[in-house]
């Protein structure tokens, strides 16, 4: 269990909690506190039960006395034999004082003076009472009883007392104690080691999983197994396979986004280093122009390749990326106008149709920047001459949600293709625009790391029989209208 033990860090770190330590001391803390406690409740209790016996025998001696002075009070003399006298004081080691007080508040029999006189109330009256005084500095134990005689006036009332050290009380209590206390000592030391052993056992199946994780392969990102986990461990257990899971997929996009990369950068970089070898060779200067004009397109096409690729690898790690609330009308206008002159050289009308009001919504800049300038761009490739292009932002109440829209009146999507489009270089069978096929892959990954979801239709507005254009949509969940409140 050395994993989980408290063991310095490096020189000026500080040392780490223990998880077992804590948790023992929390255990042991409330058991080492009680303890000391428990000796002082058991002591009173002891305490308790020690008088108990003893006050029941000099319940009896004061009974006995009184009786014995009832009897001599009518002829006012009191006397106490020898034999009976010895009797009532015999007490072993303590030392007892016996006080007669008579109806006159004379001191009758016993030591005068060196008890102290009770209140008399009327329900003490025949009824022994017991109380702790101190006499010349020593604790005693003394009962007392008034005793009522037949007689008229305020001098009919006698007061018997008896007073005794607490040497037996002290020694039973100190005897119950001994009792009690002295199997805790075996007890405590032996409760400490179960608590250390169960805890021990407990923290257990933690190192059960650190030697699991241990015994893996550095690239064995499968799933631990949760059969006999505990229900405690499970959420941890739970948590880190689907960290694991995370993981695997982003590994498995860096393979991916690494193969296509190379794939799709082999082709265009083979036909560069081509045509750079022509112009080292050509000596016509017509020909030298079109191969410099076949290395620009053909360098443009790579920077655009390489754009897209980056552009998709931030879609699929947006974690490295801040959203914030953004305007989605400014967006759409800048980049409208940024493809203002490409569509002008195609002579196509580029048009943008949003809101006077700014429609709010949470994401990020660079992302939703990348995904509309992908979708005006495939309106742009793929709509002939004189035709028209729209981009729209709508929030109009009719709608659930905030709708961003690009129109083209190009040949359109089958149905039957409107879900491949969104995978990687998928092109449309049929077509001889050029492209990498990738747009449509980075506007479907954005929309769902910004929660939106991307549709694909004919464009309603479409005024040609055999073109029936494209409508993109993507709509944004309701929660990001609750933005522009």
């Amino acid at each position: 269990m050395a994993w989980y033990k408290r063991n310095p860090l490096a020189s000026g770190q500080q040392q780490r909690r223990s998880l077992f330590g804590e948790i023992l001391d929390w255990m042991l803390a409330p058991l080492l506190i009680l303890w000391p406690m428990s000796i002082g409740v058991t002591y009173l209790v002891a305490k308790s039960i020690a008088n108990d016996p003893f006050d029941h025998i000099l319940d009896d001696k004061i009974t006995a006395l009184a009786q014995e002075v009832a009897a001599q009070a009518p002829s006012n003399q009191f006397a106490i034999p020898k034999e009976a006298m010895e009797i009532l004081l015999a007490d072993g080691t303590d030392h007892l004082r016996v006080q007669v007080v008579g109806k006159s508040g004379e001191f009758l029999l016993g030591d005068e003076r060196t008890l102290p006189i009770p209140q008399r109330e009327a329900r003490q009256i025949g009824v022994v009472n017991f109380r702790d005084i101190v006499v010349n500095g020593e604790d005693f134990r003394a009962g007392h009883l008034w005793i009522e005689l037949p007689t008229v006036g305020e001098n009919r009332f006698m007061l018997i007392q008896i007073a005794e050290t607490l040497g037996k009380r002290d020694s039973l209590a100190n005897e119950i104690i001994k009792g009690v206390i002295l199997p805790q000592f075996v007890i405590l030391p032996l409760a400490v080691l179960l608590v250390w052993f169960g805890l021990s056992r407990g923290i257990a199946p933690l190192n059960n999983v650190l030697d699991i994780i241990r015994a893996r392969k550095p690239d064995d990102l499968s799933a631990l197994q949760t059969t006999d986990t505990p229900e405690e461990l499970l959420p941890v257990i739970t948590a880190l396979n689907e960290q694991l899971e995370r993981l695997e997929q982003t590994i498995d996009t860096q393979k991916r986004f690494v193969a296509d990369a190379a794939h799709q950068l082999k082709t265009p970089l083979a036909g560069l280093r081509m045509q750079v070898e022509l112009l080292s060779d050509e000596t016509d200067e017509a020909a030298k122009l079109r191969s410099l004009r076949r290395l620009k397109v053909g360098t443009e096409r790579s920077t655009r390749l390489v754009n897209q690729l980056l552009a998709l690898a931030r879609t699929e790690a947006p974690s490295v990326l801040r959203f914030e609330k953004l305007d989605l009308t400014h967006i759409a206008r800048t980049v409208t106008r940024d493809f203002v002159p490409e569509a002008m050289n195609k002579r196509i009308d580029l048009g943008v149709e949003v809101p006077d009001h700014p429609v709010y919504v949470n994401g990020q800049t660079l992302m939703l920047t990348e995904m509309m300038k992908n979708l005006v761009e495939n309106a742009l490739r793929y709509t002939p001459e004189e035709g028209c292009v729209t981009v729209r932002v709508d929030d109009s109440p009719q709608r659930e949600a905030i709708v961003l829209e690009v129109e083209d009146d190009g040949p359109g999507i089958p149905e039957g293709e409107r879900n491949l489009v969104f995978d990687r270089f998928y092109r449309v069978l049929g077509t001889s625009e050029d492209g990498s096929g990738l747009g449509l892959a980075i506007v479907q990954e954005t929309a769902h790391q910004h929660d939106a979801n991307v549709s694909i239709h004919d464009n309603p507005k479409s005024t040609h029989p055999d073109r029936p254009g494209t409508l993109m949509r993507v709509s944004f969940p309701p929660r990001h209208r609750q933005m522009e409140d």
